[in-house]
C-alpha cells in the first residue's frame, strides 16, 4: 500500500474543490493514506484571451499530463469535457467519478427574482447580453435566439458572477456542475434541458488520470470509476474522436443511460448557429464506442462533413 498519494489540480476555486472531493472519496476507501493536492498552473489559467483564441481541448490539461509523465503528481483531476479524446502514451483514465448534473444552467443578477423576471432563454428580453466563454453554448444559443447580444467571458466563478450582479451581463450560461460543486445551486435560475442546450461532450464528470505502469495507484482510483457514467461517456467521447476529436467547430454530445441501453445524442453547428446538425441513436451498453462512432458518421453524412471543411479554422 502507498503512504503518500499526490493529486494534481489546476488552482481556480473549483479546481481545487473537485480535487478535494476526489481526495474525501479516496480517504473513505483508505483512510490511513496521506493524501496532498499539487497545484499546477495550466496555460489556460495563465492566458488571459478568449478560449476561442487560445485552443481547445488540451490547454487546460497539458501541464498536469507532464507533471504526471514527470511524477511530480501521482494523479490529475480533470474535467472530463476539458481532456482530449486522445490519451498520452503512458497515461490512462483510471477512473471516471459520477456524474454531476451535466446540463447547462442560465443565470440571472442575483437582484431579480425567478418570479419577477426572465427564468428560461425564450422569455428574455430582445437584446439582452448574454456571457458565455463557449462557443458550443454560443451557438446554439444563435441558433436559438439570433435577437440576443453576446459577450465573452472569463475569469472564475465568483468574478462571473461579479460582473453580472453589477450589471456587465443580463444572464450567463453555465455549468450545473460547477455551481453545484462550489455549493451555487441557488444562482441557478434554471437547469436548460438537453434539447434546449446540449451539453459539452463528458460534462459534470470528473476525470482521474494516472500512469498507466503504476499498477499500485490505479488499483486505488479504479476503485471510484462509476460504470455507467463511464459507459456515457465512452460514447460521447467517441463521437467526438470520430468527427476529429480536437476538430475546429462546435460539438455537443450527451447519452444517457437506461435500462441496460444508451441513448445518445449528438449535435454540430457552425460558429454562428446558422446551421446545426442534430441527431441521436441507441444500443446496448456494451456497444458505447460504436454508437459514438455511429452517430458521428450519422451527423457527417447529414451535413456535418460540410461544416468540417467549411470551419475548420474556428476553435472549438
Amino acid at each position: 500500500m502507498k503512504d503518500l498519494l499526490v493529486i494534481g489540480s489546476r488552482g481556480s476555486k473549483l479546481a481545487l474543490t473537485q480535487a478535494q472531493i476526489v481526495k474525501e472519496q479516496i480517504q473513505l476507501l483508505y483512510p490511513s493514506l496521506q493524501i496532498s493536492i499539487e497545484v499546477i498552473k495550466t496555460s489556460g489559467d495563465v492566458k488571459t484571451d478568449p478560449l476561442s483564441v487560445i485552443g481547445g481541448k488540451g490547454v487546460f490539461t497539458k501541464e498536469l499530463e507532464d507533471a504526471l509523465v514527470g511524477r511530480r503528481i501521482d494523479v490529475a483531476v480533470h474535467s472530463l469535457k476539458d481532456l482530449p479524446t486522445i490519451v498520452p502514451e503512458g497515461l490512462a483514465i483510471a477512473a471516471i467519478c459520477k456524474r454531476e448534473d451535466p446540463r447547462d444552467a442560465l443565470v440571472l443578477p442575483i437582484r431579480l427574482s425567478p418570479a419577477k423576471s426572465a427564468v428560461n432563454i425564450n422569455s428574455l428580453p430582445r437584446q439582452a447580453t448574454v456571457g458565455t466563454s463557449s462557443p458550443r453554448r454560443l451557438a446554439q444559443l444563435k441558433h436559438w435566439r439570433p435577437d440576443l447580444v453576446f459577450k465573452d467571458l472569463r475569469g472564475n466563478v465568483d468574478t462571473r458572477m461579479r460582473k453580472l450582479d453589477e450589471g456587465q451581463y443580463d444572464a450567463l450560461v453555465l455549468a450545473c456542475a460547477g455551481l453545484r460543486r462550489l455549493r451555487l445551486e441557488n444562482r441557478i435560475s434554471t437547469a436548460l434541458t438537453t434539447q434546449e442546450m446540449l451539453p459539452a461532450v463528458g460534462q459534470g464528470a470528473l476525470a482521474i488520470e494516472v500512469r498507466s505502469d503504476d499498477e499500485l495507484t490505479t488499483s486505488v482510483i479504479a476503485k471510484l470509476d462509476h460504470k455507467f457514467t463511464r459507459v456515457a461517456c465512452v460514447a460521447e467521447r467517441a463521437f467526438l474522436r470520430r468527427l476529429g476529436g480536437g476538430c475546429q467547430l462546435p460539438i455537443a454530445a450527451h447519452a444517457v443511460v437506461r435500462e441496460k441501453r444508451i441513448r445518445l445524442s449528438g449535435l454540430v453547428a457552425d460558429p454562428e448557429g446558422k446551421q446545426v446538425v442534430r441527431d441521436r441513436i441507441s444500443g446496448p451498453l456494451d456497444e458505447a464506442e460504436e454508437l459514438g462512432s455511429r452517430l458521428a458518421e450519422q451527423l457527417l453524412a447529414n451535413g456535418a462533413s460540410e461544416l468540417l471543411g467549411e470551419h475548420d479554422s474556428v476553435p472549438i
